[in-house]
């Protein structure tokens, strides 16, 4: 099992380092625009370095959104982010599941995801990592279930799940079966994003606190890291030198 964490993107291999990191995760571009990612001075040493990256879609994407200045954006620009990607050899990119329009039902979200993943032609190198929601109205990915139908429509292509643990108790979810709801649903869980709750469960609020120190039982952070058995990315608050992270990086390989 490789524990790392979300970090600034300055320098990753400086930032794995400090937090004592097997991976990282960052935003290739800023994550509240739909500007594409620019192309990174440090892509051959990143790929040579052997360090497992993940990437972080900007926090606009929705592709499921009725708006089409909102849903053909961002399908622009995931498409440059999955590029980017692939340009530095990253495992996989995180996308959240987005929502459809108040009048809509939940399932032409499945279509227009459907819709996406048609718009990339060929396929992308990279997997695309959808994670579930906190909240929001007519959320796509808030509720577990909601991933048998998404699948239907886009299991063939080169898709993956990732699970929030602060997401799905904010979403009122039961997490010591969260895993095995997922996996049998989709057959996969790829990516766990591990987190801590300021909020109590079903609070429908996502915000993140280091592990031990929220709402959420640590014994069931503890059974969904184990139950999925894949790489982790804490992203909890953390100190100017990783201190709180790798803090969390440090509990969570003493206690799996």
């Amino acid at each position: 099992m490789r524990i790392g964490a979300h970090i600034r993107s300055a320098d990753p291999l400086v930032a794995a380092e400090e937090r004592d990191a097997d991976l990282v995760q960052m935003f290739l571009s800023a994550p509240q625009s739909y500007k594409a990612p620019k192309p990174r001075d440090d892509a051959e040493e990143l790929i040579a370095s052997g360090l497992p990256i993940y990437v972080h879609a900007p926090y606009l994407m929705n592709p499921a959104s009725p708006n089409n200045r909102i849903r053909i954006p961002s399908r622009k620009t995931i498409a440059q982010t999955m590029e980017a990607a692939a340009a530095i050899g990253a495992k996989g990119v995180i996308v959240h599941g987005g929502h459809v329009g108040e009048e809509e039902e939940i399932a032409v979200g499945f279509e227009r995801w459907r819709k996406l993943f048609e718009y990339a032609d060929d396929g992308w190198e990279v997997p695309l990592l959808i994670e579930n929601t906190a909240g929001g109205g007519h959320a796509v990915a808030r509720e577990l279930a909601n991933y048998g139908p998404l699948w239907e429509e886009i299991g063939h292509f080169n898709v993956g799940v990732c699970l929030d643990t602060c997401h799905a108790w904010a979403a009122g979810e039961d997490l010591a079966t969260a895993v095995e709801t997922l996996r049998s649903l989709t057959g996969r869980v790829d990516l766990i994003h591990c987190n801590d709750s300021r909020d109590p469960h079903n609070s429908r609020r996502d915000r993140h606190a280091n592990l031990g120190q929220g709402e959420i039982p640590p014994e069931l952070i503890l059974e969904v890291v184990r139950a999925a058995n894949v790489d982790v990315v804490v992203e909890t608050p953390d100190g100017d030198e990783g201190g709180g992270q790798q803090q969390d990086i440090a509990w969570l390989r003493e206690h799996c």
